[in-house]
Formats: C-alpha cells, sequence, structure tokens
C-alpha cells in the first residue's frame, strides 16, 4: 500500500509539471505548489525521490527551458537537494554536451550556483540518504575503492568526481583526451545514443550558433575547474581527495598538467592562465595550513617554530646556533664511552635523530648539515688533548668525523636524489611536502662546507692529525697551481718537505673525505680562502722506488719494508683494499698474514676515506671461505690460524672495537668470532702456528683472543639486576649472543625498503658475503652450554661439581698447577666446597702440570676453581698473595679464563655473603699512599655539581676494606702489566672491575682507584675520574643533583664560570685533564652525566625527575626573562609596546632548549622502553596530580608554558626514539605507545577523566602536542585510530580550535577524511 501510495505521490508531481508547464505557470508558484503536495503526504524536504523524478523528467523527453526553470527554483527553495540533483544531472547531461550544448551551459550555470552551497546540506535532516543516492548514481564507493559509505566521505568523493568529469569533458573536446595514457575518459563523456543528422533538417547557421556555444562552454568549465581549486572550501576538500586518494589524484593531476599545457581554451581565458592553473595544484600550496584564530594558539605559532638558525635562537642568553643541536652533542659524545658497544651502526642513528632535528628544528638542509659539521668538529676538540688511560678516544672521534658523519651526509643525499621525481609520485606520500629538486641537498652540503671557514676554533687539528691535514692542504694547492703529482708523492712526503704555505686543518680533511664519497669534486680546491696561495714547483723529489700504495698496486712485493709501509699509511682507494683482501683469501700462508697486519693497521685507524670498506674487508676474512680442494675432517678454519689471530688481535683494542662499532659490524664481527671460538676452543693444544715476528701460538691463544674479543661485545659480566629483571632493563643488557646473531641475520632480509636504505645495504653485502645463510646460537653447541653456564653462575651459586667426574678431575689439575709451589696438607683445596678428600701434594715446576684438554673443558671447570681457591683464602688455607697469583697463573695458561673469572667475581660480589678484608698492606695492598688525594681530586671533578661527597676515611683512622672477591680480582689485575701484550685483557677486566667497584658500598671504588694510580700514575687522571662517578650510584640525590646542574649549565640560569654562557660548551664543555689549569679540572655536568647513567638502574625514577626539572626551569626562566640589562632596555625604548611578545619569544626558546636537554637525557637514559613508560605512566600521573600554582609571572606565562614545554618534550621523546617516518625497525612500537597516550588525552576532553594539573597548562600541552603531531610527524596521525582522532577533534572544536582540529583530521587518512571535510564546510575554512 505505500509503495503505491508513493507511486501515486510521484504521479501527482509529474501531473502538476505537465499543467504548469502547458500554462507556462510562474516556477514560484509550482515549486509552491509541489512543497504543499509533498508536506501534506510527509514526504521529508528536500526529497530525493522528486529530484530523480524532475531530472528523469527533463531528461531528454521534455528539455524545455521553464523545466530547467522548475528546477532551479526547486533548488532555490530547498525542496530538491543541490548535490543530489548535480549528481544526476552530470551523468545525463555531460555526455549528450555536444548534442544538447543549450543544456549542458544551464548544468554549468546551475553548477556556479549550487556546488559551492555545502553548508546547509551537510545539516539536512536527510544528509546520510542523500549522500547514500549520490554514491548509488555516480558509484563513488567502487570507483574510489572505499569501503566505508561515511557521508563525508561521500561528499570529498562527490566534488573531486564533479572536477574530474569536467576536466575529462574539457579534454574531450579539445581532442586532448587521446594524450592520456588510458587514452579515453575515466568517467562518462560521450553519449551512446546514435546522433542523426537529417540532411532536411541542417542549418548552418545553428550549427554555427551551436559550435561557439560548445567553445562557451568549455572556457566555463576551465573557469568552473579553476573556481573549484581556487574556492575556500572545496579547494580544502579537494587537497583532501588528493592526500587519501593518492592513486586516483596521480591520474587526475596528469590530465589536469595536460590541459595547462595543451588547452586553448586556457589559454584564452581571462580569469585563469595555465600557471595559475599549476599553482592551485602544486605541493607548495597549503591549503590545510595550520591559520589559527584563537589567541592561545597564535601564541603557541609564534613561538614554537625555532626557524633559521639565525633567528630566534639568538634571542636568549645560553640558545646559540648550537643549543639547535644539543641532542646531536650529547649522542656523540655518549657514543664516545669506552666502554659502549651498539649492535646499531651509528650511521643509521645518527641518520635518524638529524631528520628528526631538520624536521622539528624546521631548518634548512644547509643548516642543517652545517649543524652535524659543528657537532662532529666539537666532539673531536673535546679530545684533542686526551687524558692518558686504558681508554683512548681520539681516533673514535675522528671516526665520527670524518667517516660515520661522511657516510651519514652520504646517504641522506642519496635518498634524495634516488627519490621519485615526478611530482604524482610525489604526491602518494602521507606527508606532503615541497617537491625536492635533485642535487639540492649535495648543494647544501657543499654550502655548508664553504661556511665552516667561519670556524676555526673548530678547524685546528689534534696534533696526531696535523701532518694529514696538511697533506690534505698540499693537495689542493698542487691542484690550483696546475702541478700534478702521484699519489705516492703524498704517501711518502714528510713535514719538512711540504711546502711553505700548507697549513691544514679539519675543513681539508673534511673535502677529502666527502671527494673520496663523490659527495664534492675538486672545485672545491677552488674555493675562496680554501687554500693559501699557490707554488711554482714541487718542493721535494720524491723516489719512484720508495715503498707505498702506488708500488704495491704496481707489482711491487709484499716485502717487509713494503708491508711496513701498508701498515703505517692508510689506503687510498677502494681498489687497494680489494688487492689486500684477494691476498688474504687467495696468497700463502706468510701473505694471508701480512694482509692481515697491513689491514688492520693505520687502513682501519686512520684509513677515514675508506675505513667502512676496511671493516668490511677484515670481518669478511674472519670467515674465510673452505678452499676449493679442502677435504679434511677437521674445520677448515685451523688452517687460518696465523690469519685469524693476526686480524682478531690486530682489532683488539678499544678503538678498533668502537670503530667497528660504529660502522654497525658488531652482529658480523660476532658471528664471524662465533666458529672460531667453537673451532678452537674445541682443539687439544698440540699443535702451533708460527707468526712472522717468530712468536708461537696455540689453539688456546687463538680461542682465547677470539672468546675475549667476542665477550667484549656485550656486557656478559653485568651482576643480576641487570638481567632483565623488571619491567625496564637497563640499556645494553639486551645484548647476549642471540639477539647479536637476530641482528646480523636480519640483514639477510631483502625488502623493498630494506634496500633503499644505503648502510643497511652495506651491512646486508658483508652478510651475504660472509655466510648467506641464517645463523644461531644451536650452531654452537661448546658456546651455547658455555654461555648457559655463565648464565647459571650469575643467578645463583655454584653447585653440581661431583667427585670423580671429568670436570672434577679438570678442577683439581687446575688447582694443583695453580698452587703447585704451597706445601700443604694432603687435603685439596676443592675439599673446602666439593668433599673431596683427594690428595694435590707438592707439585714441581714440570710444564706437564698444565692440562692438554680443550678450552672449553678448562672453562667448565673454572667457577669451581675459582670458586674453592676463593674459599681456601677465605678459610686461611691460600694467602692473599699466593690467590693472587694462583689465579694470575690459571689466566696465563688460558687467558679466555678471565672472563669466567671475570662473571664469577661480578655474580658473587653483587651476592654479599662474602666478609670484607682489611686493605692493610700486610695480607692486601693497602690504597693509604694516595687516598685522601684522591678524595680531593673527586671533590674537584664535581665541583660544578654541588654535589656531597663522602669522606673517604669516615671511620678515622679504621683501615679500608673491601669485599673479599673484589679484593681478589684488583689484586689479580695489579699483577697485569701495562703493556700491549696485555692491553687486551686489561680491556676486558676493566671495565668489569670499575662496575664491581661502582656495586660495592662506598668507598670501595675510590679504593680501587687509589691502588691502581699506585700502579699507574700516569692514569691517575682516568682512574680518579671513574671513581668520581661512582658518587652517583650510591645516592638518588647526587644524581638529581647532577641533573639539575645539568639544566642549569644549558639554560645559563646560574653565575658558575662554567656555565654562564649556557648552551652546549657549558653542558658538556671543553675537554678533560690536569694538563689544562695546573691540576685536575672540573668536569662539566653533561659528561658526568653521560658516563654515569648507564649503571642507574632505576631509569623511571630518572624520567620523573627529567620531568620535575622541567617544570622548575620553565618556572625560572618565566620569572627571569631576559637578562636584567635587556629587561631594562626594552622596558624604557619606543618599542616598549612589543616587549611582552620579544619576552615571550625568548622564554620559549629557552623552554624549548631545556626540552629538548630533557628529551635527549630521557632517550639516551632508557630509549624505548623509557619513552614508552614516560608516555603511558609518567606523564599522565603528571598530569592527574595536583602541582604548586603556575598561575604566575605575567598572564599565568608558567602555566602556558609549561604546557608547551612538555608538549615540546613528549614529541621530541618519541620522535629520537621512533623517528618521524617509518623507515626504523623501532617505528613498529609506535602505533601502541602513541595510541595510549592519545587515548588518554582525547578521555580527558571527553569529560570522562578529572585533571589535578592547572588547566591553563593541560590545554597548552594538547594545542602543542597536536600542532607539533600535525606539523612535524603527520605519519604518526596516521598510525592512530579513527575514533581517537575524532575525539580529538572534537575536543579542539570545543575549545574553538577549528583550524587545529582540521589539520589533524586532514591528515589522518580515509578514516578522518568525512570528518574533516564536514569540518570545512561547517566553519568555512
Amino acid at each position: 500500500m505505500e509503495v503505491f501510495v508513493q507511486t501515486g505521490i510521484w504521479d501527482s508531481v509529474r501531473e502538476l509539471t505537465e499543467v504548469a508547464q502547458r500554462k507556462g505557470s510562474d516556477p514560484l508558484q509550482w515549486a509552491l505548489q509541489i512543497s504543499s503536495l509533498l508536506n501534506s503526504t510527509g514526504v521529508a524536504l528536500p526529497s530525493v525521490e522528486l529530484a530523480d523524478v524532475l531530472v528523469s523528467y527533463i531528461c531528454w523527453d521534455n528539455n524545455l527551458p521553464i523545466l530547467w526553470k522548475f528546477l532551479e527554483k526547486a533548488l532555490v527553495l530547498k525542496i530538491v537537494p543541490p548535490m543530489f540533483v548535480l549528481a544526476l544531472l552530470s551523468t545525463r547531461v555531460i555526455p549528450c554536451r555536444r548534442s544538447r550544448p543549450v543544456a549542458y551551459r544551464l548544468y554549468l550555470e546551475l553548477l556556479k550556483r549550487h556546488a559551492f552551497t555545502l553548508k546547509y546540506q551537510i545539516n539536512g535532516l536527510n544528509y546520510q540518504k542523500v549522500m547514500k543516492a549520490i554514491d548509488a548514481v555516480l558509484q563513488l564507493s567502487p570507483r574510489f575503492g572505499t569501503i566505508t559509505s561515511e557521508p563525508g566521505i561521500l561528499v570529498v568523493e562527490f566534488i573531486f568526481s564533479i572536477v574530474w568529469q569536467l576536466l575529462d569533458a574539457t579534454l574531450d573536446d579539445e581532442g586532448l583526451i587521446e594524450l592520456t595514457s588510458e587514452k579515453k575518459s575515466t568517467w562518462a563523456t560521450k553519449s551512446h545514443e546514435m546522433e542523426i543528422d537529417y540532411q532536411d533538417s541542417y542549418d548552418e547557421k545553428r550549427a554555427e550558433l551551436e559550435e561557439k556555444l560548445q567553445n562557451v562552454n568549455t572556457a566555463l568549465a576551465v573557469e568552473l575547474i579553476g573556481t573549484f581549486l581556487q574556492n575556500k572550501v572545496t579547494s580544502r576538500i579537494i587537497y583532501l581527495a588528493r592526500r587519501n586518494m593518492p592513486t586516483h589524484w596521480v591520474d587526475f593531476i596528469q590530465r589536469l598538467r595536460l590541459l595547462e599545457a595543451n588547452s586553448s581554451a586556457l589559454s584564452n581565458s581571462k580569469t585563469l592562465t595555465p600557471g595559475a592553473l599549476q599553482r592551485l595544484t602544486s605541493d607548495n600550496r597549503r591549503v590545510l595550513s595550520r591559520e589559527c584564530k584563537t589567541s592561545s594558539l597564535q601564541k603557541f605559532h609564534a613561538v614554537m617554530t625555532f626557524g633559521s638558525l639565525s633567528s630566534s635562537a639568538g634571542l636568549c642568553q645560553g640558545a646559540s646556533r648550537s643549543a639547535l643541536w644539543l641532542p646531536l652533542d650529547l649522542l656523540l659524545e655518549d657514543a664516545m664511552d669506552g666502554y659502549l658497544v651498539n649492535a646499531t651502526s651509528a650511521i643509521e642513528i645518527i641518520t635518524g635523530l638529524i631528520k628528526t632535528l631538520q624536521v622539528i628544528n624546521g631548518t634548512t638542509w644547509h643548516d642543517t648539515f652545517l649543524g652535524l659539521w659543528v657537532a662532529a668538529l666539537r666532539l673531536v676538540q673535546r679530545e684533542r688533548n686526551p687524558i692518558e688511560g686504558p681508554v683512548p678516544g681520539l681516533d673514535t672521534r675522528l671516526c665520527i668525523l670524518l667517516s660515520i658523519t661522511t657516510l651519514v651526509v652520504a646517504d641522506l643525499i642519496e635518498e634524495e636524489e634516488s627519490a621519485p621525481n615526478d611530482e604524482t609520485e610525489c604526491c602518494s606520500t602521507n606527508h606532503l611536502k615541497e617537491k625536492n629538486v635533485t642535487g639540492k641537498r649535495r648543494n647544501d652540503l657543499r654550502s655548508s662546507i664553504q661556511m665552516l671557514g667561519n670556524y676555526q676554533d673548530l678547524l685546528t687539528p689534534p696534533q696526531s692529525v696535523v701532518s694529514a691535514a696538511n697533506q690534505a692542504a698540499a693537495k689542493a694547492i698542487f691542484f690550483v697551481s696546475g702541478i700534478s703529482v702521484g699519489s705516492a708523492y703524498f704517501e711518502c712526503i714528510g713535514v719538512k718537505d711540504m711546502p711553505v704555505n700548507c697549513s691544514g686543518n679539519m675543513r681539508h680533511l673534511i673535502v677529502e673525505a666527502c671527494i673520496a664519497r663523490n659527495l664534492l669534486d675538486t672545485s672545491a680546491y677552488l674555493w675562496p680562502g680554501y687554500v693559501n696561495g699557490r707554488i711554482s714547483q714541487i718542493p721535494a723529489t720524491v723516489s719512484a722506488q720508495a715503498p707505498s700504495w702506488s708500488s704495491f698496486m704496481k707489482g711491487a712485493p709484499l716485502n717487509p719494508v713494503l708491508i711496513n709501509a701498508l701498515v703505517s699509511t692508510p689506503a687510498l682507494s677502494l681498489a687497494e683494499l680489494e688487492k689486500i683482501f684477494e691476498i688474504g683469501v687467495k696468497g700463502s700462508d706468510d701473505e694471508k698474514i701480512s694482509a692481515a697486519i697491513i689491514l688492520c693497521g693505520a687502513s682501519l685507524i686512520r684509513g677515514w676515506n675508506i675505513q667502512e670498506h676496511t671493516v668490511h674487508f677484515i670481518a669478511r676474512l674472519l670467515s674465510p671461505p673452505v678452499p676449493p680442494a679442502y677435504s679434511g675432517k677437521d674445520s677448515h678454519l685451523i688452517g687460518y690460524a696465523a690469519m685469524l689471530n693476526v686480524l682478531i688481535v690486530g682489532i683488539a683494542s678499544v678503538d678498533c672495537v668502537q670503530i667497528f662499532s660504529l660502522h654497525g659490524m658488531v652482529p658480523h664481527l660476532a658471528c664471524s668470532l662465533m666458529p672460531i671460538c667453537e673451532v678452537f676452543g674445541s682443539c687439544v693444544p698440540n699443535v702451533s702456528w708460527t707468526l712472522a715476528d717468530g712468536e708461537e701460538i696455540s689453539a688456546h691463544a687463538v680461542f682465547s683472543n677470539a672468546f675475549i674479543l667476542l665477550l667484549k661485545l656485550w656486557r656478559f659480566n653485568r651482576p643480576p639486576l641487570d638481567h632483565g629483571v623488571g619491567d625496564t632493563p637497563t640499556v645494553g643488557s639486551q645484548l647476549t649472543p642471540e639477539y647479536l646473531l637476530l641482528l646480523r641475520n636480519s640483514h639477510l632480509v631483502s625488502s623493498g625498503n630494506f634496500h633503499k636504505d644505503r648502510n643497511r645495504r652495506r651491512l646486508s653485502a658483508v652478510a651475504s658475503l660472509s655466510s648467506p645463510q641464517a645463523i644461531f646460537v644451536d650452531s654452537f653447541p661448546k658456546l651455547k652450554a658455555w654461555y648457559r653456564q655463565h648464565q647459571a653462575c650469575i643467578a645463583s651459586t655454584l653447585s653440581g661439581l661431583v667427585h670423580g667426574t671429568p670436570v672434577h678431575q679438570i678442577v683439581d689439575g687446575l688447582l694443583t698447577m695453580m698452587f703447585r709451589k704451597i706445601n700443604r696438607a694432603s687435603q685439596s683445596l676443592t675439599s673446602v666446597t666439593s668433599g673431596s678428600s683427594s690428595s694435590s701434594g707438592p707439585g714441581n715446576e714440570d710444564a706437564s702440570l698444565r692440562p692438554k684438554l680443550p678450552a672449553w673443558d678448562i672453562l667448565e671447570a673454572v667457577p669451581f676453581v675459582v670458586d674453592a681457591a676463593l674459599t681456601a683464602c677465605a678459610h686461611g688455607k691460600l694467602s692473599p698473595r699466593e690467590l693472587a697469583t694462583g689465579l694470575k697463573d690459571l689466566a696465563d695458561f688460558l687467558p679466555a679464563s678471565l672472563a669466567t673469572i671475570v662473571s664469577y667475581f661480578s655474580a658473587e660480589v653483587s651476592r654479599g655473603v662474602w666478609k670484607p678484608v682489611f686493605m692493610n698492606g700486610t695480607d692486601w695492598p693497602s690504597p693509604a699512599a694516595n687516598l685522601s688525594n684522591v678524595e680531593e681530586q673527586i671533590k674537584k671533578i664535581l665541583a660544578t655539581t654541588g654535589v656531597d661527597i663522602p669522606s673517604l676515611a669516615a671511620g678515622g683512622s679504621s683501615p679500608s676494606t673491601l669485599p673479599l672477591p673484589l679484593a681478589a680480582f684488583v689484586s689479580l689485575t695489579i699483577t697485569y702489566k701495562i703493556d700491549r701484550a696485555s692491553e687486551r685483557f686489561l680491556n676486558l677486566a676493566g671495565p668489569a672491575l670499575e662496575s664491581l667497584a661502582a656495586d660495592c658500598p662506598w668507598p670501595c671504588m675510590p679504593i680501587v682507584a687509589s691502588l691502581w694510580t699506585q700502579k699507574a700514575k700516569r692514569w691517575s687522571d682516568f682512574l680518579v675520574f671513574s671513581a668520581s662517578r661512582t658518587v652517583f650510584l650510591h645516592s638518588s640525590d647526587a644524581v638529581v643533583q647532577l641533573l639539575k646542574s645539568c639544566f642549569t649549565a644549558t639554560l645559563g640560569l646560574n653565575a658558575m664560570p662554567i656555565s654562564s654562557s649556557g648552551g652546549v660548551g657549558a653542558l658538556l664543555g671543553h675537554g678533560f685533564g690536569s694538563h689544562f689549569c695546573g691540576g685536575i679540572s672540573p668536569v662539566a655536568p653533561g659528561i658526568l652525566y653521560l658516563r654515569v647513567y648507564r649503571s642507574i638502574r632505576d631509569s623511571v625514577f630518572i624520567t620523573e625527575e627529567i620531568v620535575s626539572l622541567l617544570m622548575h626551569s620553565v618556572r625560572e626562566i618565566a620569572c627571569s626573562g631576559l637578562p636584567r640589562e635587556r629587561l631594562e632596555k626594552l622596558r624604557t625604548s619606543k618599542i616598549g609596546m612589543r616587549y611582552r611578545q620579544v619576552s615571550l619569544a625568548a622564554a620559549m626558546t629557552r623552554v624549548k632548549l631545556a626540552a629538548a636537554l630533557g628529551a635527549s637525557l630521557v632517550w639516551l637514559s632508557g630509549g624505548l622502553s623509557l619513552v614508552q613508560s614516560l608516555m603511558k605512566e609518567t606523564l599522565p600521573s603528571w598530569f592527574l596530580s595536583v602541582h604548586r600554582s603556575e598561575q604566575e609571572g605575567p598572564e599565568g606565562m608558567v602555566a602556558m608554558l609549561g604546557g608547551y614545554a612538555l608538549a615540546y618534550f613528549v614529541v621530541l621523546c618519541g620522535a629520537f626514539a621512533w623517528g618521524v617516518d617509518s623507515t626504523s625497525s623501532a617505528s613498529k612500537r609506535r602505533p601502541k605507545v602513541l595510541g595510549t597516550h592519545l587515548k588518554f588525552l582525547a578521555s580527558v576532553l571527553d569529560g570522562k577523566i578529572s585533571l589535578g594539573c592547572d588547566w591553563a597548562t593541560w590545554r597548552a600541552y594538547v594545542s602543542g602536542f597536536v600542532t607539533l603531531m600535525v606539523g612535524c610527524t603527520p605519519n604518526w596521525v596516521l598510525e592512530v585510530e579513527v575514533d581517537v582522532l575524532k575525539r580529538l577533534g572534537n575536543g579542539l572544536r570545543q575549545w574553538n580550535e577549528e583550524a587545529l582540529a582540521l589539520a589533524l583530521l586532514g591528515i589522518g587518512g580515509v578514516g578522518t577524511m568525512g570528518a574533516a571535510a564536514e569540518l570545512i564546510i561547517e566553519n568555512e575554512i
């Protein structure tokens, strides 16, 4: 019945229309009749059905002017929905526009009048019904591939489709459609009806009139396209389509560019030009810019952007150009921790940070590259006069500057130059930026290095590289002078032979590193001021027969003289290294050894231009291939024993390990060392090999060197608290053998994004060339068994030694060897712990006492041996001297046993079950001789932090004590000579000793430092500095004070000389050592913190304190403002009205500096896990808590600045941890953490959660966080749930922040596109 009634209604409508048509009734009268009829029958207006009836009636049986007037009046009176009418007409009129040009003209006029009146339409009661009907008519959802039929999304698709139909129709009318890639229209632009011209009805004048009308229609259609792209509302809606329908936009924009280039109608248009049309859709146009009308956000935009290096960064004290790059300075200095081994390439880490800072700071690539170079130069200058100690660092710093930084720049330039150049491809990205111009970054690199000439203080080379810098300068002078010399000249020329004006600096070395990697060319030599004058002739003649890389490449044999030359001089090219590598693989045994020696020489340490290749070749040589004719039962590695040992010893120094670490080679190095350890650890030491210098090495020696180097690659000696206890393990605790192998295996994975990264391509090549198969710990059963025993030893006390077993026999044999000079009763030392009653009578000096067993078997017994010896000492059966001597004998017999000794002592110290022993100088060595001096030096080092140092003589004249395991360990380490042979063993024991002493009660570490300074006086500064760090491990108040000192120094909030100017110099200082001021100098607070935080286990506590200190700093900044004298000038000047704005901008600059410092410290202190804790726990708790009143300063500036500071701080933390894009593996964790945090914000905005903090702080935080996320990290928005984004948008609208809500929704993907469109229409923004 209802269907019948409805049908009757529309029949009545047709009848009324026919009658009105015949009578020629007034359109208004007709419209009122129709409206009255529909209202009386309960039809909701505007009516979709009425629109369909009218359009169907007109097209084409009644295509009369009066009916078009009826339709237009129905639109004006809103009894039909305009969008639906236009959708219907587009499918009927456009295909017939040539045969019915008048109808097409009327359609275009209706478009002009009604396509832009969207606001009332989306507020209509049947809005959803209308949009569904439009979707059915135009088939929008299937055509654009959208799953949802949300009305707002359909609005976007409708507007986009209308413009696209006009575009296709225009191209077809001008004969351009054949030039498209598809050679046809995307939409229906031609009628399928047969058009017949009857000869008798042909009217030439009518045809001419229609042709003119068609031309006018084409011109009008072009102008309408421009209107849609210019109109404030529709242009933003089309922009949403561009962002969220990239595939369709590519097709659309190609057609639009075709129109721009070839359309005669566009060329003849008086209102629109091709250039104007192109600008309307260019990447430079920001149609969703964050234009804000609200006062709070205007303030935010005024102060929240850093701008260029020379803008707001210099407004305030302590915020110089360098302040922009403070996080980079901290990262680089943190990487210089001699005990740090990072499994991730520094190239990858620094590249990610540079991208983040470039986006957050809003700087050009010129300024970004300049900031990177300056930070790396500062890093070198801080160590230009290094203190002497077991952890040298200058070579590592030079590696950062001249190799790592150059590779970072190379990767960034390649990223730009390999990116799609086609504009339409660029549009497919979610974050639309200004289109890259090929070579832009390369040009910015060139200009940044040119500008380095203005930083002469930073360019002075350290003494050890003066010669290399002078050679680089000489090379440029010879080029400028037109003198051609071969590379042999520079390899062999001495300092005295240099031209007088060849005084080089660090910029010359940077340029050479860039030229070597094709980032610059030799035109750099012609830069103004790059060289000092010219020369007319070569100052010295070098013999063509002089041994050099050039003579080697010409075929000179590898004799001792040439080998020494190649060891002491870095290779100049990849070809030279490749030839050495080939010798290492295919040469004779002696040649292989020579190749290994050469690769581990200057090419590794100072070969900055080819260093990445050197470490790769060494890693590959450590995994030599199986010889073609090899058929032996044993591993082929045994045949390479001598070469492998040379390589392992050659790269065992702290600097070399760090260089491998910086290049991301730690996983590959571990993967190469594991099979060596497995093979040689399983060999009985009855075979030896002779090295070139006549030294004989055994399987034990090769194993020990490889094993100790392997253990340096993760913090194996850490006590139980560091091994995964709690939700947030300390940094470094996850570097396990399994993790290193998994990371190495990941480099074998091939994926699209993977190979876009140049650094990962390098690592992938090394992995596949060394071993193309994935490798797991299960491939090394001996290593795996030792590792499990090692973990058990750390976790619990020793047990399981059974009398009569092979392990027990080995234990007895080792104890007999260790204590053969001790004439005891027949009771074995093992009886103390194992109950054994076997005899180990007096030994003899015979070498036969040394067991001929595989190293793995010996290592299995070592924990029981050390436990027995330590227990015997505790019970008085061994004297301390005998204990130390016996342990040294064991370590000399199998140096690898030192690792097990370290892990045993580490575990036992942490258990706290051993009684302390008196370091009285009789039984144990005494620190009394210089303990008071150590105390005074510690006080000087910590002078600027304000930390109270506990007295070392707390008990008056009572002797110093240490726990027995620590006393035994320090006594063992003191027995080692300080020479190159012992260096690799001390480099293993040293960090462990410091870690043990730091974990023990105060003043254990100063006592250890005192004992060691008596042995190595020249290491005094280093040892005292190490002891000073432990002050912070025993007092949380000291940590807080240190953090406060970092903020105070950086912001210049006090009057102390070291921090009066603030900035990076105050935070990190300018070097360390007693040679600067006639005595040991204070250490900058930033250096202290970077060397301390890894041992602070409560990282959540650090985060909470940093947030508290950040807010305290904001209060200090807001209350102090600019320096007092500048305030007075501003108050008394004629521009006093602008004082508040300048003061706010200056304060905000310092606030951002404080936030950048805090974010850097959080990121470095705990990485991903700490950032996660910050967002999910710390920050919500802070907002829910009640704090002291923030309404201080003018207009409550503290509250507002506090919110902005937190926003900047949190966004930076996330950007540091996850990156601003999705290229890093860490970014996979971002959606969950970020989503949780934004749900918290949305819940507060929804009124579901009540806050305790100041409302102004909360509002500033939310608006600031969203603004930064929209402007700097739009990829983050795409990862957030649509519902959360809509809730945030609604909350912002309640604050009258419609523009910010639109900016957020506009980049949220298809899911928020509809809400964004409705917001655009509703507010006409």
